[in-house]
């Protein structure tokens, strides 16, 4: 029987540099779980408290830290998730499969190097035209009928953020949110002909 695993990518707010590691499910459940930067400025801490699991996550973008709550099924249940800094809505932790995990870090460092490119600038967006042209897809794919939540219901409204937009389901509370930073974060939503909002299951 093969072990459950996730990894757990960050970008450390001291050194800028990647952070990733693998842990085993039975050793996140176990207590808690420290996963350092080399450098030793920061580090993602862990905690099972019975019933969840909860990140205390450093964080590139605002420079402090935040706290998630995961149940177990949330934890397991995707093939990469990302955890999102509630003051700029940039992301700041990938939690998955290796290979996805990996593939994705390279957007951290990306987002962030826009972030201080962009700093001391008056723009309401990390980057005015990636914002423009995710906005503007986002639109094409509604008129199409092709936002949804799981939920069953086809009622959503929008949040803009800095760097993302959120996609809140009007029936139940569900939320998608939508990387809005760089090129690549336009180009995989163009890939996407259609949104599911992640709400409750119909009945």
């Amino acid at each position: 029987m093969t072990e459950k695993r996730r990894t757990i990518g960050y970008l450390c707010p001291n050194c800028r540099q990647s952070v990733v590691a693998g842990r085993s499910l039975f050793s996140l459940s176990a207590g808690q779980v420290k996963i350092p930067c080399p450098c030793g400025g920061s580090a993602l801490e862990v905690e099972y408290t019975g019933s969840a699991y909860r990140f205390t996550v450093p964080c590139a973008a605002c420079g402090g830290s935040h706290s998630v709550q995961l149940t177990s099924a949330q934890l397991m249940g995707h093939d990469l998730l990302g955890l999102s800094c509630p003051e700029t809505g940039m992301d700041c932790c990938y939690l998955g499969g290796e290979g996805q995990v990996f593939a994705a870090m390279p957007h951290l460092e990306q987002a962030m190097d826009r972030q201080e490119a962009a700093s001391g600038g008056e723009s309401a967006f990390l980057d005015e035209l990636v914002m423009s042209e995710v906005l503007a897809e986002l639109r094409d794919i509604a008129a199409r009928g092709g936002v949804r939540c799981t939920c069953g219901s086809d009622r959503w409204r929008l949040q803009v953020r800095y760097s993302s937009v959120e996609l809140h389901c009007a029936a139940c509370g569900g939320t998608l949110r939508l990387p809005a930073a760089t090129m690549e974060d336009l180009a995989a939503l163009c890939a996407q002909p259609k949104l599911l909002i992640h709400g409750k299951e119909p009945r």
